[in-house]
This record gives structure tokens, C-alpha cells and sequence, in this order.
């Protein structure tokens, strides 16, 4: 039992990193000069973003293929360009970063 409390200390104080390191991974993958966490720019907010597909189970399947490969139509005719150089782990926190804001 100590054992658990303990690792589940470790992990909330690991939250704050968890989350500035996916804005890191945003920034440096050039995300951010399409999208804002809150406001629109080129592309959606994050935020806007997470609640479109809110409840969704399919939404980060759907939202890596997407990223991956590019995109047009969903937000508008201003089209995404693939971004196929991430690596999947980093595009899977990036994902799940954007679905929790």
C-alpha cells in the first residue's frame, strides 16, 4: 500500500512536466505556428480540438492519422500539411496532450 502511494505522489508531481514536455514537443515540431492552445490562428485551438472529439474513443486513432498524414475539410479549406517525420511516440503524447486540454 505505501508502495502505491508512493508511486501515485511521484506521478502527480510528474503531471506538471508531462504536460509542459507535450508543449514542448508542440513547439518543437512547429505546431504552434498553426495552432493555439486557446485561440484560433491558422488551424483550431487545442482546446477546440479536444472538444469536438470529447467522448469520442476512435478521436486519438483518428487525430494521429491526421497529423500524420495531413488534412482538409474538418475545420475549414485552409488544408494541414502531413507532418509524417514525427515519430509515433512523440505524435501520441501531442495527441493526447491536445485531447486533455
Amino acid at each position: 500500500m505505501k508502495a502505491t502511494l508512493s508511486i501515485i505522489a511521484t506521478l502527480s508531481l510528474l503531471a506538471p512536466t508531462l504536460a509542459q514536455a507535450s508543449e514542448e514537443l508542440a513547439r518543437k515540431h512547429h505546431c504552434l505556428s498553426c495552432h493555439a492552445i486557446d485561440k484560433k490562428l491558422v488551424g483550431p485551438s487545442y482546446k477546440d480540438i479536444a472538444a469536438k472529439y470529447k467522448g469520442d474513443a476512435s478521436a486519438e486513432a483518428k487525430l494521429i492519422d491526421k497529423v500524420k498524414k495531413g488534412g482538409m475539410g474538418v475545420w475549414g479549406q485552409i488544408p494541414m500539411p502531413g507532418n509524417d517525420k514525427i515519430p509515433d511516440a512523440e505524435l501520441k503524447a501531442l495527441v493526447t496532450w491536445v485531447l486533455k486540454q
